[in-house]
């Protein structure tokens, strides 16, 4: 853990939940990166999810859906009882995190966001979410990471 130290995995130390953090390299610009992160792990693509933050309705709201699939932003804003959701600005949402694009994690975020897991997390032994650095993603148990952030699971990826 030396050197690896983030606000996600500060969190889930004082916690006490049963986490791995597991290093990879990929350019954070490269097409494909979640597929790209799934094979540097040796992983399904299907266990791995990315972190993406919307508004609906003006409120910022965090998106965890599988890197296999893009956010469908009606089904989100309807699993908040919103109408509208849009993709936030990357620098709002890299102050209302604290992490940097690539590297947002759904954990240990500067601001507390409403957050919607697709449900397809549901069906996984483990997930994988950032741990709020590029190059470096925690695997954890999907129950866990609902419990940490308080979250809602919905069907908001499209495959």
């Amino acid at each position: 853990m030396a050197g690896q130290g983030t606000p996600a995995t500060a969190l889930l130390t004082k916690r006490g939940v049963r986490h791995s953090t597991h290093p990879y390299r990929v350019s954070p610009d490269a097409p494909n990166y979640g597929a790209l992160v799934a094979a540097a792990l040796g992983v399904p693509p299907e266990q791995v999810f990315k972190s993406l933050v919307a508004e609906v309705d003006g409120a910022l709201t965090v998106a965890v859906v599988p890197v296999t699939g893009e956010l469908d932003l009606k089904a989100l804003a309807a699993a908040v009882g919103g109408k509208r959701a849009a993709m936030a600005e990357r620098a709002v949402a890299e102050r209302a995190t604290g992490y940097v694009r690539g590297g947002i994690s759904p954990l240990g975020q500067r601001k507390r966001l409403p957050t919607v897991v697709d449900a397809s997390a549901l069906d996984q032994p483990s997930v994988y979410v950032s741990a709020g650095r590029r190059g470096l993603q925690l695997q954890l148990a999907p129950a866990d990471l609902l419990a940490l952030t308080d979250a809602v699971t919905a069907r908001i990826a499209t495959a």
